[in-house]
């Protein structure tokens, strides 16, 4: 067929929505094509705060998606991409830490702070870590730990939630808190005389949030749960928040990491050591910004492309 002098089919341009998931730092590059001014939805995970005794904190949940305010973005400028990493676990023996806050995540004009690290088990301080989402309070014998504050700094809409504190009957039983995630606060942990056996549990990790951003749902900054001593009644440490946190350990087991890419938070370790937070995440939908030709353009909409500098 003719066109104009171009020889082929004609095929009308494809505009389709530009959807870029970042696991590591990066940059993401705005076409110089679609609907102006060029707009863009995010999903901006930090990493997950490492755990201790007490479980580790998630990372900062932000998102503009769905139905939430876009972030404006000059079409064909490059936007520089931080994705934060997990914090590393405490050591349950000497020398005995809290765990680790996460790093944040960055996109433009958005940033949310990494999980605050789990209080220490054994010794004080016992208080958990501030963050995205709070760590679970640490425990020493009769002594507690408090909570990390979770949405810390303040976002509107909070990026997260206040950890669990630690628990103890008074003088042997005791157990740590669980860390706050995106979608609920950390367990506290409980540990009374009880009869006829001590009641002695961990807290769990506070539930994460689902987003479908990418297509399909996934569920983002679970916290993890907190850890108890041998004498623990039920076995066990505290279980991990949905959304990527691990789960707590008992006695001198190590505790597994947060999953990757998630912010979720490390468990906790009452003597063995903290899992490291799960490293974050930063998802970029920029609807109608694709602009491609699978054929032959009409040269009537090569020049109006090219005029409206949407020609690639």
């Amino acid at each position: 067929m003719s066109n104009g002098g171009i020889i082929g089919p004609v095929v009308n341009p494809v505009i389709s929505d530009l959807n870029q998931t970042f696991t590591a730092s990066g940059d993401f590059n705005m076409p110089n094509s679609g609907p102006a001014p060029g707009q863009v939805d995010y999903l901006v995970v930090a990493g997950g705060g490492g755990g201790s005794g007490g479980g580790g904190g998630a990372g900062g949940f932000r998102t503009s998606f769905p139905g939430g305010t876009k972030l404006t973005i000059t079409k064909g400028s490059s936007t520089p991409v931080t994705v934060g990493g997990g914090g590393p676990g405490g050591p349950g023996f000497q020398p005995r830490a809290a765990g680790t806050n996460g790093s944040p995540s960055i996109f433009s004009t958005i940033t949310s702070a990494g999980g605050g690290g789990g209080g220490r088990y054994g010794c004080s301080p016992l208080d958990a870590l501030p963050g995205g989402s709070g760590g679970g309070g640490g425990q020493s014998g009769p002594n507690t730990g408090a909570a990390g504050t979770g949405n810390s700094p303040p976002t509107s809409p909070p990026q997260g939630n206040t950890g669990g504190t630690g628990g103890s009957n008074g003088s042997t039983y005791t157990a740590s808190g669980g860390g706050g995630g995106a979608g609920g606060v950390g367990e506290n942990a409980n540990a009374s005389p009880g009869v006829p056996a001590p009641t002695h549990k961990a807290g769990n990790g506070g539930a994460g949030t689902a987003n479908s951003i990418t297509g399909s749902p996934v569920t983002y900054a679970g916290g993890g749960g907190g850890s108890t001593d041998s004498g623990a009644n039920p076995a066990g440490g505290g279980n991990a928040g949905p959304g990527g946190g691990s789960a707590g350990t008992i006695s001198s087991n190590p505790a597994t990491p947060g999953t990757l890419n998630t912010g979720g938070g490390g468990g906790g370790a009452a003597g063995g050591v903290g899992g490291t937070g799960g490293p974050g995440i930063v998802v970029v939908l920029a609807p109608n910004a694709k602009v491609s030709a699978p054929g032959i353009w009409s040269l009537s909409d090569a020049y109006n492309n090219r005029k409206a500098g949407t020609w690639n």
